[in-house]
């Protein structure tokens, strides 16, 4: 019996990347633009093929392969890019009911303390509320908490009046001289008034 030749074809080879891009990396038109001679035109065909995802206007991240899909960048990767500039504070009001101040709202939102950019900004689906700052630590304390807490209380759901007697009555929990260093450089105006006579009594 005659075997007849079987045509195979070769499955065609994959596409190599359009960028070199990292998992969770974070970046803007001008950072791609140096690994391409018609960058707007492969930065279409990385997007259609979800090899990058765009956060913003001008600002893309390659996403994070899970089992449950494509993750975006972690929130340090994604601000650091967008303000170009490695000094900021991510922090959300919710910290602050590790203070035991009264506070108990979980709060959907993140603050970013910054040099550069004030207002409301969309990134990759989650939104900032970026507030220019002169002075902030480069980590959080529980002192600049305290006093953080006390700068934003106009903004708490919580009793705004027992939070500030809940914090006179807190000072011998923490460290004397850090919480009034920590008063001194960062607390606004109307906190150093609130606590003007509180380390005296």
């Amino acid at each position: 019996m005659e075997q007849r030749a079987q045509l195979t074809t070769a499955a065609p080879a994959a596409a190599p990347p359009r960028f070199q891009l990292q998992p969770g990396g974070v970046y803007r038109r001008k950072d791609l633009a140096t690994q391409s001679r018609a960058v707007d035109r492969d930065l279409q065909l990385a997007l259609n093929a979800g090899e990058l995802h765009r956060a913003a206007q001008g600002l893309y991240y390659a996403p994070i392969k899970t089992l449950f899909g494509d993750a975006p960048p972690n929130d340090q990767a994604m601000v650091g890019k967008f303000l170009e500039d490695r000094h900021f504070l991510l922090l959300n009001p919710s910290f602050y009911n590790s203070l035991h101040l009264g506070t108990t709202q979980l709060y959907n939102q993140t603050l970013v303390y910054n040099h550069k950019r004030h207002g409301q900004f969309k990134l990759g689906g989650r939104t900032y509320d970026f507030r220019v700052k002169h002075r902030f630590p480069e980590e959080l304390s529980m002192e600049f908490l305290w006093v953080d807490c006390l700068n934003n209380l106009d903004e708490l759901a919580e009793d705004q009046d027992a939070i500030v007697r809940n914090a006179r009555k807190s000072l011998d929990r923490f460290d004397s001289p850090a919480l009034r260093q920590a008063l001194a450089e960062y607390g606004s105006a109307a906190t150093r008034r609130l606590t003007r006579d509180w380390f005296d009594a």
